[in-house]
């Protein structure tokens, strides 16, 4: 598919609202795989070679970030457009519809979107059948979670366990979401001591599974941009204590001042695409400053074209996730990134 062609094609989507052009898209792509139409993306390009990551083997450094296949059922046909990897969800223990509509946001101009879906989904029971159904993707599978509206923060372990559980058998790895800002409180579960206990009691039963299983899922953990130079280097220590297997940085912000003035720009919810860039470059360079190393990072949040995606990597990620990006470009995006992140020039 050439820019130009995806162009027309998202010109025609732009035409309704974001998220019923969301569910036609999703729709649109199960209907192109079961009809063979989507094969020829998928293959490992010149030069690229797998990467080793959270002792995972991706077939390529692109992945999809949690949100736009938040019921795991459209995995296959994003393997065919060339993702290396998809991460599901965000799932929650129970089936919850999320905030009232309108909740999904362009602005066009800035190449942006605001949501404040909150966690819609179908439940993790219904996440994990979904993701069981896949038959053809190659690459790694993971499961985003978090835990109920309804659930008081004093008892999100058990909503953060019971998913855990549930989705261990069919993941790849599992993300834990404690800074989505569209699930109230949920961003208070980042003080690092309250993540680091419940790290604690996530790593415990991820043992226990591994022994039950006889396979290890690693564990990461998603984190906001809007932390600053403190927060970020207690987290690490945090991470670095616990044995955390994976860092996700970052997801949507609360910060408005790179859209100032567009009508859009007050609605409550996160902000994603261009104008998180600089910002999710400087977190990613930050906790991998703080980490030496030692856990590796997936960057995401901004990524819009080939060349963010090399900076990403060079600020410190092994790994980068799309979401906007793909919105406003696409499938030749996920190529153009493979393309250039397989020169090796970084």
């Amino acid at each position: 598919m050439s820019p130009a062609l995806y162009a027309a094609a998202r010109d025609l989507l732009f035409r309704l609202n974001a998220e019923s052009a969301h569910h036609v898209t999703l729709t649109g792509l199960r209907l192109a795989n079961s009809l063979h139409l989507l094969h020829g993306f998928d293959h490992p390009l010149p030069g690229e070679a797998p990467v080793e990551c959270m002792g995972l083997t991706f077939p390529n450094r692109v992945g999809l970030a949690a949100g736009l296949d938040k019921q795991g059922s459209c995995i296959d046909a994003f393997g065919r457009l060339g993702f290396g990897s998809v991460e599901i969800g965000t799932i929650t223990p129970r089936p919850q519809a999320g905030n009232p509509k309108p909740r999904l946001f362009r602005l066009v101009e800035h190449e942006a979107i605001i949501n404040r879906m909150g966690f819609n989904n179908p439940g993790i029971t219904q996440g994990v059948r979904n993701v069981s159904r896949s038959k053809d993707f190659g690459g790694i599978v993971g499961f985003n979670i978090g835990k109920n509206k309804d659930t008081p923060n004093e008892d999100a372990t058990a909503d953060y366990l019971a998913c855990l559980r549930d989705a261990y058998p069919v993941a790849d790895y599992i993300a834990v979401n404690l800074s989505s800002p569209n699930t109230p409180g949920l961003r208070d579960l980042q003080a690092a001591d309250t993540t680091a206990r419940l790290i604690e009691v996530l790593k415990g039963e991820q043992a226990r599974l591994e022994k039950t299983h006889g396979r290890r899922v690693p564990l990461a953990l998603k984190v906001a941009p809007d932390l600053d130079a403190d927060h970020i280097r207690a987290l690490a220590r945090t991470f670095l204590d616990t044995g955390l297997d994976g860092v996700i940085a970052t997801n949507t912000t609360l910060e408005r001042a790179a859209v100032a003035g567009h009508p859009r720009a007050e609605e409550a919810g996160g902000l994603s695409g261009a104008p998180l860039t600089r910002r999710a470059d400087e977190v990613v360079a930050a906790f991998h400053a703080e980490l030496g190393g030692k856990i590796p990072i997936i960057g995401v949040g901004g990524i819009m074209t080939a060349e963010d995606a090399a900076r990403r990597i060079q600020a410190g990620a092994s790994l980068i996730q799309l979401y906007t990006g793909f919105v406003y470009h696409g499938p030749p995006l996920v190529t153009a990134i493979r393309q250039r992140l397989a020169q090796g020039a970084l």
